[in-house]
């Protein structure tokens, strides 16, 4: 089967706070012939795995690169390096994926109110206008 997960199974997958959901989340990834993981999905990943469960940016990069080797798994893999990129960083994925977006889209120069992410981003190299 080819699926495309949404974060919930991710997430059992991963914390496995619930049994029966952990294991059957497990499963249908292991089972499965092409996991899609859409970016969307991988944002709200990274923000349960940090917001709702406590997990550390070391365990939560570690999640998305043990998810990325699974050689079923089908995402923008230079997307996903780029939030990964940004989150090591201390900052924020779901930023790095944006900034790459915008690029990717013809967008020049990241602009936000947020300080972290333009000062991390310039570090990277980015253009970035902070508002």
């Amino acid at each position: 089967m080819r699926i495309t997960v949404d974060t919930n199974i991710l997430v059992r997958a991963v914390v496995r706070d619930d049994p029966v959901q952990g294991m059957a989340a497990a499963k249908l990834l292991l089972d499965a012939e092409l996991i899609a993981v859409a970016l969307p999905s991988l944002c709200e990943f990274v923000w349960v795995l940090r917001r709702v469960y406590g997990f550390g940016v070391a365990d939560t990069a570690q999640a998305i690169e043990a998810l990325m080797a699974a050689g079923n798994v089908a995402a923008n893999r230079p997307a996903v390096d780029a939030g990964l990129s940004l989150l090591k960083a201390g900052g924020d994925f779901a930023d790095g994926v944006i900034a790459y977006e915008g690029r990717w889209l013809g967008g020049e120069t990241f602009a936000s109110f947020d300080k972290q992410a333009v000062a991390l981003l310039a570090t990277q190299g980015h253009a970035v206008q902070p508002l």
